[in-house]
């Protein structure tokens, strides 16, 4: 069961006496365990946690039922001040506190050095400052989409405002009407390298003000003024709110006020000492310093939510169709939206679009379901992040962009939803060289190598149109992070050797299965993607020439199957792709042969070995040797030899 969501009219003196006592008592934790630790971020603990306090107390949120899904969220945006948070949860019964201060920042401990997902009360691993309202925008917009009428608190550091996400995120909660949002910022005017408005300054009120925010400012270590801000905020919810709340950096211990050094330095074992006894606090350190040898380290999960979508009948391209992949994947895409919002016991599909919808073709789905469509505008960073933490709230969320700007550009914030194990689909078009005139910089030829930087990312690679369509619905259905990559130009939809299609009514996509398109015994090649169709067709008029050639197209590069082996052991192995010749497919399966020891006769790799330049696609190719002339050129040379 819930509490209510603030629901004192005014907060009585009896909770002010006891929020006091447990900031003290929180004080002394924040010093206990970064001594413990011998690291970490005291000061900005010491000036946040009156906010952390005040939220987590009155806020919807149990600690006996800290999963629930109506419960409000609580995004902490500057993760650093995790000794805050781990000790308000601690004493407000949402984690046992002897573990955390003896696990801080201990090997193998969940109590990272920052907040981290899966801890009862921690919503959002964060760090990477400047990502957390737009967390917070993403999980707003759930709680609209999914009907469960949750506020979402985002706690925040001032120093951090001078990154362009925040504002992007401002924007979008403004455009977007999420008055769910309420900001408090911790405003210590402090950071690593001095006070922020000697860093850098930025006119928090004014810019939040600027886009539309209401703003209010509060004493931050007044309980009284910080709840009655905060209450208003969500009473007169009609705009969001940004709580500019004034603290002091080591706020309690008075050697450490207002010292920027403390920001992330601990105390010694003497200085601690001297500052349990200002607070007031016990010195239990010792006992600490024992226990964390023989340290039981509890373990939290992050249980990911049920998924029940209907994606309909995929489609069939014929054989003596051009289709472009894209357009495969926005047609698809409209399918499930019409298919699933038929029932409301679905769970719903979004889309986030970044100015690129008549491209990416996410238009299609904005025709059937414009409910469901979020127009960010040119902000990619923010779009990566509100769509990750949107589908980790029980919406699937496709986030669509050209490969350059949702892989290379947004790096960063897909690592944070890698690390948080979200279930977003990001379909990045234009990829390769194939975005053609745009030039070197818009040629995204290094989406594989990048996303084989994330760990629980997994990539699809398809192949024509048919492969697209199957692709697009199999990840609706399956939870976790996947990227489906596609090219910009019409290609032919693959056939068999007899002219069939070869995706035809009887496929079915299953993750991490190659495709055997031709089987000959001369010479094999590995493709995927725009060059595939081109390896296929070589294929065939080699075959008149007398040479037999396989073609395997490799759609899941990541997990390749062990019977492509056979296919590789004493046989000349090519490798085909529109891609980074060191990162991509090439590199993968150079892997595969040495684990598997599967050797080849011979290995040579086809690929891009430098930034090309703007001009068509056919032509590009060309000048790459990525053609289907440049391949039967490359495979007589083999053989010949």
């Amino acid at each position: 069961m819930l509490e209510e969501r603030f629901e004192f009219k005014t907060l009585p003196e009896s909770e002010i006496e006891k929020l006091k006592e447990l900031g003290r008592l929180c004080r002394g934790d924040i010093i206990k365990m970064t001594t413990v630790a011998k690291s970490g971020h005291p000061g900005g603990s010491m000036s946040s946690i009156d906010i952390y306090l005040t939220v987590l107390s009155y806020a919807s949120v149990n600690p006996k039922d800290p999963f629930n899904p109506s419960r409000d969220r609580i995004i902490v945006s500057h993760g650093h001040t995790s000794p805050a948070l781990y000790s308000a949860l601690g004493r407000l019964g949402f984690l046992n506190l002897e573990d955390v201060i003896t696990g801080f920042r201990y090997a193998n401990s969940p109590y990272e050095g920052h907040v981290t997902r899966g801890i009862p009360g921690v919503e959002w691993s964060t760090g990477n400052l400047g990502q957390g309202l737009s967390a917070a925008c993403g999980m707003a917009l759930a709680s609209r989409i999914t009907d469960l009428n949750y506020h979402v608190f985002a706690l925040m550091s001032d120093a951090e405002h001078a990154k362009g996400q925040v504002a992007e995120a401002r924007r979008f909660a403004k455009k977007y009407g999420l008055s769910n949002i309420t900001v408090i910022v911790d405003y210590n005017d402090a950071q690593i390298s001095g006070h922020m408005r000697n860093v850098m300054p930025v006119n928090i009120k004014g810019e939040y003000e600027a886009a539309g925010w209401r703003t209010l400012e509060v004493d931050g270590h007044d309980y009284a003024q910080l709840y009655n801000a905060i209450k208003y905020s969500i009473d007169n919810s009609n705009i969001p709110t940004a709580i500019l709340a004034r603290t002091i950096m080591g706020k309690g211990v008075s050697f450490m006020e207002d010292d920027v050094s403390y920001h992330g330095k601990a105390l010694s074992v003497e200085m601690c000492d001297r500052a349990l006894k200002e607070l007031g606090v016990n010195n239990d350190v010792e006992k600490y310093i024992k226990k964390r040898k023989t340290f039981e380290k509890p373990h939290f999960t992050i249980t990911p939510y049920p998924i029940k979508v209907e994606t309909g009948e995929p489609r069939i391209y014929e054989k003596e169709q051009n289709v472009a992949n894209r357009d495969a994947f926005g047609r698809a895409l409209a399918d499930m939206a019409y298919t699933n919002s038929k029932s409301k016991r679905n769970t719903p599909i979004a889309v986030l679009d970044c100015d690129l919808k008549p491209s990416t073709k996410t238009n299609t789905f904005e025709r059937v379901s414009p409910n469901l469509f979020y127009q960010v505008g040119v902000q990619e960073h923010n779009a990566a992040t509100i769509a990750g933490a949107l589908s980790s709230q029980g919406v699937i969320t496709f986030f669509s962009d050209f490969g350059v700007f949702g892989i290379d550009e947004t790096y960063n914030q897909q690592r944070l939803n890698d690390i948080n194990k979200t279930n977003l689909k990001l379909v990045v078009t234009h990829v390769g060289t194939d975005v053609g005139e745009d030039g070197k910089t818009h040629h995204c030829v290094d989406y594989v190598g990048a996303l084989r930087n994330l760990y629980h990312f997994k990539i699809i690679v398809p192949q024509d149109a048919n492969q697209t369509d199957r692709a697009v619905r199999y990840i609706a259905k399956v939870y976790g992070n996947y990227t489906i990559a596609v090219g910009r130009s019409k290609i032919p939809v693959i056939t068999k050797t007899s002219g069939e299609v070869f995706f035809d009514q009887n496929y079915e996509f299953v993750y991490g299965e190659c495709d055997l398109f031709r089987e000959g015994n001369d010479i094999t090649v590995f493709t995927y993607g725009q060059t595939s169709h081109i390896a296929v067709k070589s294929a065939d008029e080699l075959a008149k020439e007398g040479i037999n050639v396989t073609v395997i197209g490799v759609p899941c590069p990541f997990d390749l199957p062990d019977w492509i082996g056979e296919y590789i052991s004493s046989k000349h192995v090519i490798t085909l792709e529109d891609h980074n010749i060191h990162t991509g497919l090439g590199t993968i399966l150079s892997e595969f042969i040495l684990e598997k020891k599967s050797y080849p006769k011979s290995f040579t790799k086809i690929g891009l070995t430098d930034y090309t330049k703007s001009g068509t696609a056919k032509s590009l190719y060309a000048i790459e040797g990525l053609d289907g002339e440049s391949l039967k050129k490359k495979i007589r040379e083999i053989l010949s030899k």
